[in-house]
């Protein structure tokens, strides 16, 4: 047997909280993954972590997302499938990523999720509506409706997954051993998982970029 991965994100922002008060769940981006650390993990969603107006199909950045959201915290499942149907998930994720700027997110479809009602959109769709269709496809799960109204709730749900991991992304993409000393000390810790602390941080990040620009500038 071969596995799948899902990754459900917690997602910040004005949008996703709207999202997050709808469906009553704090995972609201689901991504399928090749693997159990998502270094090849594809969805339906921004194609700049810090832009939630442009949406499409992408390959998950973990390090980029960490970058704009330090605080954002991850679940990371699998579910069984054959060699063959994984296979096939590939093969249609990377096809995708060919093409992916034929994809785009289906905002005239969210009123018809919460009226219960099909809508599909050629090429337009949600991050757990695509994942619902590529992963029905395949036969790996099923489920009870249309895809255009499978929620990441649904997937949350779903019984035939295991959790392999749940906690923040930082700690998912590894960067324990690159923390800087002066992040660990008590004062500046809470910065990590709050989304607070997202703006601090990539202040610093963007002042450290002016001040080696100026360096490089001088010599």
């Amino acid at each position: 047997m071969a596995q799948i991965y899902m990754a459900f994100v917690d997602t910040p922002g004005l949008f996703a909280g709207i999202i997050r008060k709808v469906i009553k769940q704090k995972y609201i981006h689901v991504a399928i993954g090749l693997d159990p650390d998502l270094e090849e993990a594809y969805s339906i969603g921004r194609r700049h972590p810090s832009v939630p107006l442009f949406a499409g199909f992408e390959r998950e950045d973990k390090e980029k997302i960490l970058r704009a959201f330090p605080g954002a915290d991850y679940m990371v499942c699998s579910i069984e499938c054959t060699a063959e149907q994984k296979k096939y998930v590939e093969q249609q994720l990377k096809e995708a990523m060919r093409h992916r700027f034929r994809y785009h997110y289906t905002i005239l479809g969210l009123p018809f999720i919460l009226m219960g009602k099909p809508f599909y959109q050629k090429n337009h769709y949600t991050c757990s509506s695509y994942a619902a269709k590529i992963l029905g496809e395949a036969g790996i799960c099923r489920f009870d409706k249309h895809f255009s109204l499978v929620t990441p709730k649904d997937f949350y749900e779903y019984k035939g997954k295991e959790t392999i991991f749940e906690g923040s992304l930082y700690e998912l993409a590894g960067m324990q051993g690159k923390t800087p000393d002066f992040w660990k000390r008590p004062v500046f810790r809470p910065m990590l998982t709050s989304y607070a602390g997202s703006a601090y941080i990539k202040s610093i990040a963007y002042i450290k970029n002016v001040l080696k620009w100026g360096i490089n500038y001088g010599r």
